[in-house]
């Protein structure tokens, strides 16, 4: 689209000078140092100099030579890690001589205050969250709710590092001209998007593929499906690309609806299901990357299926049995072909996926064009004579500035993106032409691509920000901007009520997944593949299943507001039937052995599931679970290996490295995301410890050597006892009770805990964790506080946490009570 040169280089610079401007802005320079005051520096003396002076120096820090300058950010780090560790008894060590608890109490108390003040001084000049900008997630939802657009966009934008744990905070965050750029290209190709839409309507695609059209031989090798008795099969062969259907190459890039007609199982397993999944691609050996559409549970009921994707021009759909406890089938042709001819599969007892055909058709998930079209020009038709263009700019560009910004803006902040609008009209461009480079220009604004908060406490509209961007992860709409209008949203009663319309929206999912990839890390589920020798029973049904048990049971604890006790153990968990094989909640048949009874399967219950009463509100049972149900909850026996987070294959799987477990890395993880300890990097030139694969030595006995360096064993204590009580569960979740292939040295789960309660193995070590609730509760709140402000805890914060722990105990600290009594504090309303 033509644009004048002039007006593009003065929006860039117009975008580059106030974005950089307010992120570097309130950067306050250091303070003279002062000396420690003599309080301090007596019990320092006495207690830290003789490991942390400038000769000895544990740890890398030396106390001797660190000024007790508090507005010095470092020093001020610093001076808390010492205080903390004070507090907590870890310094000075258990070997050296303990001080007076009276010494130590009054320590603490004269390095307290001067903590407190120095932060809540900070906090009052700079705010506790610096210039935090949007994530490439919130971005990309922003810019879909904004434009009412639905292409993908965050993928087209840099990565975001995780500070704290989670991708939102500030401090992890840069923003450089590289940066600025491509934020420059997405939004661009979003305004392409939308004025396409708006101005030339939306692009069609409507096909019914028949079983013949679709097992259709055609160029190359042919792996498609079997064509019998009018129905298209899909078999467990392990060919690549294996159930490609050339004929269903979409024509363009977009979301489609794909129905699946007739669907039902051949020969199903002992969950009474054939388990495989919908993927599109473009299925060559050129282009071998595979994208899921969704999981395909076949019954012995046909049924019809329906999946919504986007999909790439060119890719086509790729159907198959997936499952990698299936007995496989040959493909009974030479090279890389297929052949059915004289075989059949089905009386040879093969599982297999049969439906009556496929039907697909373009679609426009987030709005309609009419939608879109209003969402640009408002009544405006920009497509009529140019006369008035200009009287129609003001209102249309101050229109969308308001929207974007999701705040009123002044005439003055309007007035630099309609005077871009009015130049490009008087260059000769249409009114369209000159919206959209005004609206590109508002778009890589810092007002839209950062949260402009002063210090001190929020006002309405930013609290509508926050709330938005915590449970929707996009900018708030109409009801909340009304809300805050009014001044209404500090109300705590109108809090409750939007807090509560928040999280029963659709739109809550995106919370749920954006908290549960960043907390949880399940966005790394894909950074390691199992070794397939090892672990020849895992397959992509199974890992997507592992990551929806997840989501699943996190949704539950918060819409049922469950005890936070349940992060460590619970007496239900969220199963099909392939997590249920893989946890052992089913008995599956051996390997290569298949039972044919018709369509009445028969499941033996296994000892660590029963049934759910009806007064539930579940029927479970007979059998546990029931086939064509997806994800359903299913409840355990107390002396079951599951329930809780810690033993959900999702979890398991994120803190391997897909051939082998270390208690390091799991315990890491449990101390900082479940109980909310939190964990120093290791001391410098300490190699670290590699499993061995085998199973000939035990992790336990090189970690005991590990240990024996005191600068190791101070935090070996708290990291090590979770990862023990784990170590039952192989890289994928599986139980086992040897390393190696099951020949290897015996596991052993035992432990002690930081303050010396033993646990003979997980379940005691559960017994002991779920009773801390407090523990897990400021844990979780804190995690949540992090996430959805922007910033990790400051020390003045521990108050607020103490009110909302003491706010939740009546609930016996629900997940959801957390949620909302953090959202009512002072850390969430305040900058």
């Amino acid at each position: 689209m033509p644009m004048g040169f002039s007006i593009k280089r003065h929006s860039i610079w117009l975008c580059t000078s106030l974005l950089l401007s307010a992120l570097l802005a309130g950067r306050a320079g250091a303070a003279d140092p002062t000396k420690v005051p003599s309080p301090q520096a007596r019990f320092l003396e006495a207690h830290c100099f003789e490991c942390h002076d400038a000769e000895v120096k544990k740890g890398n820090l030396d106390l001797t030579a660190l000024k007790f300058d508090l507005k010095d950010p470092a020093a001020f780090d610093t001076w808390v890690k010492v205080h903390d560790r004070v507090r907590d008894g870890v310094m000075p060590p258990a070997k050296k001589p303990r001080p007076d608890k009276n010494d130590a109490t009054q320590f603490l108390a004269n390095l307290e205050q001067p903590l407190l003040e120095a932060d809540r001084a900070d906090i009052a000049a700079r705010g506790r969250v610096r210039s935090r900008r949007l994530t490439r997630v919130e971005y990309e939802h922003t810019m879909h709710d904004l434009l009412g657009i639905d292409i993908p966009l965050k993928d087209l934008l840099p990565e975001d590092p995780a500070s704290h744990g989670f991708e939102t905070v500030a401090d992890g965050q840069q923003l450089s001209h590289h940066q600025l750029a491509r934020y420059l290209d997405v939004a661009d190709r979003a305004l392409t998007e939308a004025f396409k839409r708006a101005l030339n309507g939306d692009a069609t695609f409507e096909r019914k593929y028949t079983p013949e059209e679709l097992a259709r031989v055609g160029r190359g090798n042919y792996r498609g499906p079997d064509l019998r008795d009018g129905k298209s099969i899909s078999w467990p062969i392990t060919l690549q690309f294996f159930g490609r259907m050339p004929v269903t190459e979409v024509p363009a890039d977009g979301w489609y609806r794909v129905t699946v007609r007739g669907v039902h199982a051949i020969n199903p397993g002992r969950d009474g299901a054939v388990w495989g999944t919908l993927r599109s691609g473009a299925c060559a050996s050129s282009a071998p990357m595979l994208y899921l559409i969704g999981l395909v549970e076949a019954t012995p009921k046909p049924r019809d299926l329906v999946f919504e994707a986007w999909i790439q021009k060119n890719h086509m759909l790729e159907l198959k049995p997936n499952d990698a406890e299936l007995r496989r089938a040959q493909t009974g042709a030479t090279g890389g072909n297929v052949s059915f001819k004289g075989r059949d599969l089905e009386r040879d007892g093969f599982s297999g996926i049969a439906h009556r055909g496929i039907e697909m058709k373009r679609i426009y998930p987030n709005a309609s064009r009419e939608a879109v079209r209003r969402r640009l020009f408002g009544d405006v038709n920009v497509t009529e004579s140019s006369t008035g263009a200009t009287s129609a700019v003001e209102p249309l560009v101050a229109a969308f500035a308001q929207r974007a910004f999701r705040r009123p803006v002044t005439p003055a902040q309007a007035a630099p993106y309609q005077e871009i609008a009015r130049k490009a009209l008087q260059e000769g461009e249409s009114l369209a032409d000159a919206l959209r480079i005004s609206y590109r220009a508002i778009l890589c604004s810092p007002r839209f691509l950062t949260f402009i908060e002063p210090p001190g406490k929020l006002d309405d509209y930013a609290i509508a920000s926050r709330l938005s961007y915590a449970f929707w992860i996009s900018m708030p709409d109409a009801e909340l901007l009304k809300l805050a209008a009014a001044g209404q949203l500090r109300r705590p009663e109108v809090l409750s009520a939007q807090i509560e319309r928040l999280l029963a929206d659709k739109k809550s999912d995106r919370f749920i997944r954006s908290f549960t990839d960043q907390w949880l890390k399940l966005k790394e589920i894909d950074f390691t593949s199992p070794d397939t020798r090892q672990f020849r029973t895992f397959d992509p049904v199974l890992q997507e299943s592992m990551v929806q048990e997840t989501r699943a049971y996190v949704t539950d604890l918060i819409k049922r507001d469950r005890s936070i006790s349940h992060l460590v153990d619970s007496e239900f968990t969220f199963a099909n039937g392939r997590l249920a094989r893989h946890y052992g909640l089913i008995e599956t048949t051996k390997q290569g052995e298949t039972i044919r009874r018709g369509d009445n399967q028969t499941t033996r219950r296994n000892p660590q599931l029963r049934p759910i009463s009806l007064s539930d509100g579940l029927i479970v049972s007979p059998p546990p679970l029931k086939p064509g149900n997806g994800l359903q909850r299913v409840a355990l026996t107390p002396d079951s290996t599951r329930g809780g987070l810690l033993t959900q294959g999702a979890i398991l799987k994120v803190t391997a490295d897909g051939t082998s477990t270390s208690p390091v890395v799991r315990g890491v993880f449990i101390n900082e995301r479940i109980l909310g300890e939190r964990i120093p990097p290791p001391p410098p030139g300490v190699p670290a410890i590699e499993p061995d694969i085998r199973g000939a030595t035990s992790i336990r006995d090189q970690l005991d050597k590990h240990r024996s360096n005191p600068s190791c064993a101070s935090c070996h204590i708290t990291i090590d006892p979770p990862g023990f009580a784990l170590e039952n569960f192989d890289p994928i979740g599986g139980w086992r009770t040897r390393y190696g292939d099951g020949k290897g040295v015996p596991v052993n789960p035992q432990g002690i805990t930081p303050d010396g309660r033993e646990f003979a193995d997980l379940q005691e070590w559960k017994k002991i964790y779920s009773q801390r609730r407090e523990q897990l509760a400021r844990g979780f709140a804190e995690h949540f506080l992090t996430y959805a402000t922007g910033a990790p805890m400051r020390f003045s914060d521990a108050h607020e946490i103490n009110k909302i722990i003491a706010q939740t105990k009546a609930s016996d600290y629900g997940v959801q009570s957390i949620i909302r009594a953090a959202l009512g504090s002072n850390v969430f309303l305040n900058k």
